[in-house]
């Protein structure tokens, strides 16, 4: 079987860079003492930290009908489709920003595998502590970063594909010792767009006081709900077990109507975002290593004292006696007798 070139996918920079890491024979990281220690509890040594980042332009986001547009009427008043007023991403909609959402994921996997490449190629097995930044780029831009620190275990067999994680050190020590193993970041998006029509605007005027808009319910049930199987789609696609999800947000805004007719009014839409770690277990709990318990004595007479007069004093609460003053350690208690030495 061939070697593989992890690198050939990688910018010239960040090709330059990891050449530079391996000679210095030194490593970079993100991670905190706590993190660091906690690492290595379980085995594991950080070997860099690693970077990969996609800019994609965005020259058609969709949305160039109304979610109102299949229920229009024809010129004899006859309804032409039933009315949809709510569409989400996921059903492939162009009213619903589809064309964006495939934008994201795409930006999305090409700066995660750029990261994976440059963990690769530093010999990890995998990334923690990844930071996963998504923002507006100029000229209709938009930038995917993912940031985190490789980490591999000395003399391990070098994985298919490293693992990626946006879990800190410490839980990624916790995942390690309960017999689970992250796999690969997970990412769910979701873009819904509500058409206002009058029932709905009627339930938002201020003339129906305290009254549950429930077009608006139904944006965000419905946009969450499409944001969440896209993300167990990722856990799915990835052979993952479950999801820990580090990051769920709402955005909710308002656009213009572009629905016949509809001239000057307002739609809303809503954009969920969930982010996580897949992860599968990689032992039985009857397997694990336990962490040992390591009874600690106190050398000193005095505090030795104190403890048995406690426990003297707790178990005369259950019918016990005290124990007596020739029963219990003197001043030389921690001396060895003549007969001993």
């Amino acid at each position: 079987m061939p070697a593989r070139q992890p690198d050939q996918n990688l910018p010239a920079a960040a090709r330059a860079r990891m050449g530079k890491i391996n000679a210095s024979g030194t490593w970079s990281s993100a991670l905190t003492t706590d993190e660091f220690a906690a690492v290595r509890s379980v085995g594991f040594e950080p070997v860099g930290q690693v970077l990969g980042a996609a800019v994609y332009y965005i020259g058609w986001p969709g949305d160039e009908d109304c979610p109102s547009y299949g229920g229009r009427s024809d010129l004899y008043g006859q309804r032409m489709n039933r009315a949809v007023y709510t569409v989400v991403s996921g059903s492939g909609s162009a009213s619903a920003h589809g064309p964006l959402v495939n934008a994201l994921y795409a930006a999305r996997r090409r700066a995660i595998d750029r990261m994976s490449a440059e963990c690769e190629a530093l010999g990890g097995h995998g990334v923690v502590g990844v930071r996963l930044v998504m923002g507006d780029f100029p000229e209709q831009g938009y930038e995917f970063r993912a940031i985190g620190t490789a980490v591999r275990a000395p003399g391990a067999i070098r994985l298919p594909a490293p693992f990626t994680s946006d879990i800190s050190g410490q839980e990624f020590a916790k995942l390690i010792t309960a017999g689970w193993v992250p796999v690969s970041m997970a990412l769910g998006i979701s873009i819904g767009v509500r058409h206002d029509d009058w029932f709905t605007r009627g339930q938002a005027s201020a003339a129906t006081w305290n009254t549950e808009v429930s077009g608006y319910t139904e944006l965000v049930n419905r946009t969450r709900t499409d944001a969440r199987n896209e993300l167990m789609l990722d856990v799915s696609r990835v052979s993952g077990v479950g999801v820990v999800i580090s990051e769920s947000t709402l955005t909710i805004g308002e656009q213009e109507c572009r629905g016949f007719g509809q001239e000057g009014r307002r739609d809303h839409w809503a954009q969920a975002t969930m982010v996580g770690t897949a992860i599968t277990p990689f032992a039985s709990p009857g397997r694990l290593r336990r962490p040992r318990v390591v009874p600690v004595l106190s050398l000193d007479p005095e505090r030795r004292r104190e403890a048995r007069s406690t426990f003297g004093s707790d178990e005369q609460d259950g019918g016990q006696r005290l124990l007596a003053p020739d029963e219990q350690d003197n001043d030389q208690d921690g001396d060895v007798t003549k007969e001993q030495q």
